[in-house]
């Protein structure tokens, strides 16, 4: 998140007085920017870090809150998991998801999961309070590029890694980064047997017969960036 000031124009009258925020991500420094930027629009708020998706759904089991903030990709459980249990735990608490990855990646899927909006961690600090503000009105955070996305995906000339279903995605991405079947099972806390099942899933939907042409699919759409194959 870039550290900008804030423009005078986006610094309006809170409608709802925000108490409680929880903020997930494994990396301090993001906290700590992050936690400069809210408490200097929300000087009153009380700001719960967590660094792990599986801390993040203790905390909402365990207490209540007005916004989560979480981060996409974190140990364990991802962002987009963790999301997923929140709305079964407290389907009525907004979450907003925070990611390095580009809206076309992510940003239909997590909106599809429940979430109040979506934004890259390039966007600017008042951009943030804007997404924030909205959410707090029981709106939806959507950039022009989401809402773009969303009639796109309406129609029929869809990808198909947009076909996945978010845990295949995730697999996906392991196996595209060169991540063996045991290493993925291990960090997803699944067994062999299950991650094989998707990994020949995701190859059917692709229509690839080896990782190889798995990493290739993943770099030619910007899944993921060049590596060595």
């Amino acid at each position: 998140m870039r550290s900008v000031t804030l423009p005078l124009n986006a610094k309006k009258q809170h409608v709802t007085k925000m108490k409680r925020i929880l903020l997930a991500d494994d990396h301090r420094i993001i906290r700590i920017g992050l936690i400069q930027i809210l408490t200097d629009e929300y000087p009153s708020v009380e700001i719960k870090e967590v660094g792990d998706g599986e801390e993040l759904i203790r905390e909402v089991i365990a207490h209540d809150w007005d916004l989560v903030i979480s981060d996409l990709d974190m140990p364990g459980r991802s962002g987009l998991e963790a999301l997923e249990q929140i709305k079964l735990i407290k389907p009525n608490l907004p979450v907003l998801i925070l990611s390095i990855y580009s809206e076309d990646l992510y940003a239909i899927r997590v909106l599809k999961a429940g979430a109040s909006g979506y934004m890259n961690k390039n966007a600017a600090p008042y951009e943030l309070i804007k997404a924030i503000e909205r959410i707090l009105l029981g709106k939806k955070y959507i950039t022009p590029e989401i809402a773009e996305k969303l009639l796109i995906n309406q129609g029929a000339d869809r990808k198909p890694h947009e076909l996945l279903t978010n845990r295949e995605f995730e697999i996906f991405k392991l196996l595209a980064h060169g991540k063996t079947i045991s290493q993925i099972a291990d960090s997803l806390s699944l067994a062999l047997t299950t991650i094989s099942t998707h990994r020949s899933r995701i190859m059917e939907k692709l229509d690839l017969s080896t990782n190889s042409e798995l990493t290739r699919y993943a770099i030619a759409h910007h899944i993921i960036t060049d590596i060595a194959l």
